[in-house]
């Protein structure tokens, strides 16, 4: 990739060939679209490379005596080749881009790829066509906002950090000396606060550029200009804000703020000017010399930049993370104009000639922007999108069975599950009439028959589907076949309860739901039954509503298969998440409350042990681990839920708890798994009896199977998949 560099020793200017940066834990690598040029402080820094030794000395006294320091405690030859060497380096400018995510490193769930983050740092948002940004030094750009103005992040959150420590009130006057990039973004900033802004700077175009940008008056510092609106504003008695936007030696800056200040006022120093104080003048009025470092909170703190470790925000309310996505919000609903800012735009390639104009003055520019090649950007990989299919609308459906009626079922497969988990709640229960059984061999339907009391048993599906008599079927069959037969369940007029998964491709479940609009009938369940399951449903209420993103984690030990199980059969059957874990991204929905929007996966080899992650509108996550290579005896299923100062958790549908400000632990005694079969039913049988509504609405149906089957194509691409919506 190419960078824009500089020898501070000799003050050349380069575009250079250097490796593409490596996408480390705790942050992203970010393809640049538009990099902003720091008239001021990057024109400083490549002004400061072309003096002599002597000027470079002159120009920055803390360095020299760092330098003296280092000749007392290791001698000047030792000095001078450790200060040779350095500035005979090539050294990074930049400091404030707007780019595309390409890649996400390990503990990022903030941000995916293909989004378009605004990024900040002298180390990590520099000119160049890919930089790797920690997670606090970049932001989501807000949806409609044009790259070229997001690029604006890192300089719009100096500003509001500056403006942050003069604390303006509504109705206040302000003057703000220095009318260059950060001194105009000040004047919006103060001026959607409600303050009264004066502008203070020699150049007449930027004064006036400055007007039209909201200020009330500017001029040049030594007018009259600015001194009679002061006085004009404030009835004489000062403004109650200066902010310090200049740079230079001059100390007029200062001076200036002292006259035109009013008593016990507040000076923020945001540039870097001269600052030899006028004792007297800042004595008797008793000012307030405040500084404002940069972007904010976090500056300069390698926890918090280099390590992601955030400040509370009941603590620090405006970190520099926090006041680059405040500015970009601020552009983005129209409160800040950034677009006539920009002087220039110009190619990435020519970096080298737009410094050399910017410094010899021939280009005269507040902001300049350096555009990256399309083709770069266009590198970048979209990220994977899996549309959630439209759910059409039933209409007629199956009218509910006559009052005083049973509900009559029949059943299309009696394997292990049917006879195990679902009819012994069904057999003898008060309303429902086993009607019928369908299986592909008679000797399995005589059994079913003979055990649950079927009233007749047979292998003729289409007779079954054509029987009036019949209310709901259930299609508790192999996996390859529940889309199929659930379909001509729905095109037949009759209720279906259909175990998982509903379907094993996007195509399956296209054709289902096509058979819901044809028919007009969308009475259908998937036996999605932890979420009906009382312990489970007890700790919900218990845990309460909740206000922020939650944390779910939720542990299958799914344990291995027998040798010859017909699970293992994945070109016919489906993986075996594809199979089983609709059960648990249900249970993670509902507890959440939503449907996921994206799904991000990563497996061990062969793909045996899974780490899905799914994400949900507000934020909140949910880490589903199906595991198969677990201790057999430890429990299968173990579920925690965090928020809000609260933990859920479950034991394998056995014991829960919640833990909070009270206390909940379920009876300590051993009770029987009750995993929600029999409530799952029984709320079917209700719905079927009275037409009411399905337990579970399809939409939350559809939602959970295309995640489920979302989670191959994010094992394949290796990068989270967005669930969108279609309708």
């Amino acid at each position: 990739m190419k960078q824009v560099v500089q020898n501070y020793k000799s003050g050349e200017l380069a575009v250079l060939d250097v490796p593409v940066p490596g996408c480390k834990p705790g942050g992203v690598l970010v393809r640049t679209s538009y990099s902003l040029i720091s008239t001021g402080t990057e024109l400083m820094k490549v002004s400061e490379a072309g003096m002599s030794m002597v000027g470079k000395a002159r120009s920055r006294p803390d360095q020299v005596a760092k330098v003296m320091q280092s000749v007392a405690t290791n001698g000047l030859p030792a000095t001078y080749r450790k200060v040779m060497g350095k500035l005979d380096s090539y050294t990074p400018l930049g400091y404030s881009l707007c780019g595309v995510v390409e890649q996400v490193g390990a503990g990022v769930d903030d941000v995916k790829v293909g989004d378009l983050v605004a990024c900040a740092g002298n180390e990590h948002a520099l000119h160049a066509e890919v930089n790797w940004v920690p997670r606090n030094l970049y932001a989501r750009v807000p949806e409609g906002l044009a790259p070229r103005h997001a690029a604006f992040g890192t300089v719009g959150a100096i500003a509001l950090q500056g403006v942050r420590q003069g604390e303006p009130q509504l109705g206040e006057v302000a003057l703000v000396i220095g009318l260059g990039l950060i001194g105009q973004l000040v004047v919006q900033l103060l001026a959607a606060a409600g303050v009264r802004v004066v502008g203070a700077d020699p150049d007449p175009a930027r004064c006036a550029l400055a007007e039209g940008l909201g200020a009330v008056a500017c001029g040049d510092p030594g007018s009259a200009v600015v001194e009679n609106a002061v006085v004009e504003l404030t009835d004489g008695h000062g403004v109650d804000q200066v902010y310090l936007a200049a740079g230079g030696d001059s100390n007029q800056p200062v001076e200036l703020a002292a006259r035109l200040s009013r008593d016990r006022g507040r000076v923020v120093d945001i540039g870097k000017c001269r600052l030899d104080l006028p004792w007297n003048a800042y004595y008797e009025k008793e000012l307030d010399v405040r500084f404002s470092r940069s972007y904010g909170p976090g500056r300069y703190d390698p926890e918090y930049e280099l390590e992601g470790r955030d400040y509370p925000i009941g603590y620090v309310r405006w970190t520099e993370r926090r006041n680059l996505a405040c500015f970009l919000d601020l552009v983005a609903r129209g409160r800040v104009d950034v677009e006539p800012l920009v002087s220039h735009v110009a190619d990435f390639a020519d970096a080298v000639e737009t410094y050399r104009s910017l410094k010899e003055g021939e280009l005269k520019a507040v902001a300049v922007l350096f555009r990256y090649p399309e083709e770069a950007v266009g590198t970048v990989e979209a990220a994977p999108v899996v549309a959630v299919p439209r759910v059409p609308r039933g209409s007629a459906g199956k009218p509910a069975p006559r009052a005083g009626s049973p509900v009559r079922l029949a059943f299309v497969g009696a394997g292990n599950y049917a006879t195990s988990m679902l009819l012994p709640h069904l057999a003898g229960r008060e309303g429902v009439e086993l009607s019928a059984v369908v299986t592909t061999t008679a000797l399995s339907a005589a059994n079913a028959r003979h055990k649950f009391g079927f009233a007749r048993a047979t292998t003729d599906l289409d007779a079954v589907l054509g029987d009036d008599a019949v209310d709901a079927v259930f299609v508790v069959t192999r996996h390859s076949s529940h889309a199929e037969l659930t379909r001509r369940a729905l095109l037949a007029g009759k209720a279906v309860f259909v175990e998982k998964p509903l379907a094993l491709s996007g195509d399956e479940l296209a054709g289902v739901l096509a058979a819901v609009e044809e028919s007009g009938n969308d009475r259908l369940q998937v036996g999605f039954n932890r979420r009906f399951s009382p312990l489970l449903r007890e700790a919900k209420e218990r845990f309460g509503a909740r206000t922020g993103p939650a944390s779910l984690r939720y542990l299958v030990n799914a344990g291995r298969l027998e040798h010859g199980s017909w699970y293992l059969r994945q070109t016919t059957e489906g993986s075996r998440f594809a199979g089983e874990g609709g059960h648990f991204v249900d249970t993670a929905s509902w507890l959440l409350g939503a449907d996921p929007v994206s799904v991000y996966a990563v497996a061990t080899p062969g793909n045996e042990d899974l780490q899905v992650v799914l994400g949900y509108p507000d934020g909140s996550t949910a880490t589903i681990g199906y595991v198969t290579t677990g201790a057999p005896g430890f429990p299968k299923e173990t579920l925690d839920l965090l928020a809000d100062g609260k933990v859920l958790r479950l034991d394998d549908f056995v014991r829960a708890s919640v833990h909070g400000k009270k206390r909940w632990v379920s009876s300590r005694l051993p009770k029987a798994r009750d995993k929600g079969q029999n409530a799952e039913l029984a709320a079917f049988v209700r719905a079927v009896r009275t037409g009411g509504p399905m337990p579970v609405p399809l939409d939350s149906l559809v939602a959970t199977t295309t995640a489920t089957l979302a989670v191959r194509t994010a094992l394949a691409g290796g990068v989270p998949v967005t669930l969108a919506g279609t309708s």
